[in-house]
This record gives C-alpha cells, sequence and structure tokens, in this order.
C-alpha cells in the first residue's frame, strides 16, 4: 500500500503557510528570495554530502531539508501572485513527460545516451519557441556552477552536439600540450598568461575525467577529503609530541604524510 504522500506534502505546505501567515514566525517572515539563496545552495550540498557517506536516515533528513526551500520559495512566489506549489508540480510532471516521449509517446530511445540526446533537443525546442531565436547546444548550465562541475556540463553538451575527440588519447595529448604551454608561460613569467594556461589546462583535465566516467567535481573533492585527514594526522602527531606545527621540519611533516598515505587514513564519515 502507497504511503499518503499527497497528504503528508499538503501538511508541509500549510505549514509553511502558517509560518508566513500573521503571527507566524519572524523570521520566516522577513526572508526574501534574495536571502533565501545561500540556505539553498547549503541544504543541496548537505544532500550531495550525505550521498557521499552512504548515511540514508541523514539523506532523507537533508532531502526533507532542500524540500522544504522548494515549498518556502513557492511561497514566496504565491504571496507575490506569481504562482503557486501546484503550478510547480503541475508544470514538472508536464516537461516529464513531454521529454520523455519514448516513455510516454510514440518516441523511441534505447540507450542512455539517446535519451540525453534526445532530452537536449526538446530542451532546445522549447527554448526556441519561448524565446523566437535559437538556443545554443550549450544553454542549460548555469552560470553559479562550482567552476569544475559547470565545466564538465559544458563538455557533456558539446559532445552531445558532435563537438568531442574520437579516442582518449586525444584527450591526454591535449593535456600534456597545456600542461606544456604551462611551462612555456611560467618560464615567461606573464602572470596573465600563466592564468590563462592554467585554466586550459584544468579544463583538459576536465575533460579527462568525463571520457574516464569520473565526476571532476566529485572526484576532487575526494581528494580534498584526502588531503585534510593526512593533514590532520601530521598536526595530531606532532600535537602529541608537545610541539606545535610550526616547530616541525618539511622532513617530518612529509614523512608524517607519507606514513598516514601508507596507512590508507581516509576522511572521517
Amino acid at each position: 500500500m502507497r504511503e499518503p504522500s499527497g497528504e503528508r506534502f499538503e501538511t508541509l505546505v500549510r505549514i509553511m503557510e502558517r509560518l508566513r501567515a500573521e503571527g507566524g514566525c519572524p523570521w520566516d517572515r522577513e526572508q526574501t528570495r534574495e536571502s533565501l539563496k545561500p540556505f539553498l545552495i547549503e541544504e543541496a550540498y548537505e544532500v550531495v554530502e550525505a550521498i557521499d557517506e552512504g548515511d540514508p536516515k541523514k539523506l532523507m533528513e537533508e532531502l526533507g531539508d532542500l524540500l522544504f526551500q522548494v515549498v518556502f520559495h513557492a511561497q514566496v512566489a504565491a504571496e507575490r501572485h506569481e504562482f503557486t506549489i501546484g503550478q510547480i508540480l503541475a508544470a514538472t510532471a508536464d516537461k516529464m513527460v513531454r521529454r520523455h516521449p519514448h516513455v510516454f509517446a510514440d518516441g523511441t530511445a534505447s540507450t542512455a545516451r539517446e535519451v540525453l540526446e534526445q532530452w537536449e533537443h526538446l530542451k532546445r525546442e522549447e527554448r526556441d519557441a519561448s524565446t523566437g531565436a535559437p538556443a545554443s547546444a550549450l544553454d542549460g548550465v548555469p552560470k553559479e556552477l562550482p567552476a569544475l562541475l559547470r565545466a564538465q556540463r559544458l563538455q557533456d553538451k558539446a559532445s552531445r552536439a558532435g563537438f568531442d575527440w574520437p579516442e582518449i588519447s586525444g584527450v591526454i595529448e591535449k593535456v600534456e600540450e597545456e600542461l606544456g604551454e604551462l611551462k612555456g608561460a611560467i618560464r615567461d613569467g606573464a602572470p596573465e598568461g600563466i592564468e590563462l594556461e592554467l585554466g586550459d589546462l584544468l579544463f583538459s583535465l576536465v575533460n579527462l575525467a568525463r571520457f574516464l566516467n569520473l565526476n571532476a567535481e566529485d572526484t576532487l573533492r575526494k581528494s580534498i577529503g584526502r588531503f585534510a585527514a593526512r593533514f590532520r594526522y601530521i598536526e595530531e602527531t606532532i600535537e602529541r609530541s608537545g610541539r606545535r606545527l610550526k616547530d616541525a621540519s618539511l622532513e617530518e611533516m612529509d614523512r608524517l604524510w607519507e606514513d598516514a598515505k601508507s596507512s590508507g587514513r581516509l576522511p572521517p564519515a
């Protein structure tokens, strides 16, 4: 038997209305779209963190917090007589049906790649119709995304439009080429050139991650976690000897780093 999710969703909406109403919560009542933006982003990242930790209970809680942010924004819009949570749900349902013709209509798509290509095609058609101008294949990637994630999403879209390397060997050669150009810029000592070439190298490395079916953003976050855990090991080890980090030599810190690395020390869960 399916849980009464509709009733519970309606309860959440009513709670949000009460919080924003006269005599409700002073903090909730004074919030605006602009003031809520940081919380929306924070809650999304907490969902990602819960997924990484593999904790279903925490994931459920964080998804609830993210959902509440959506309901919050819908309530603000309703108060401004712009749209309601019901209209959001209806528009989203219509969009999902429209963009899955291989499921809900007579469209065909037998692979995940074909589904994505079809999705992008339909999305561009919708944007063309709404703006009256041809849409770019790169449209739809928010500028506010973290740089690595945005780079990979743009590369994904360009690839689906046919702009891509045929083999990974070309991607690796491009990485090596960009590294060589960065070394040349460093030798020249031109700050602008160094920045440009470093950016190109990072972009090429993201493309390599994409070819390897890795998420560059996740890959870097995991490396950051390993770095932080190993550095904390260095700090803790030196502090247990009654010294401060600045009292240790680089050689000692490097040895402790290798100890942490060889022991497979990972970030705390």
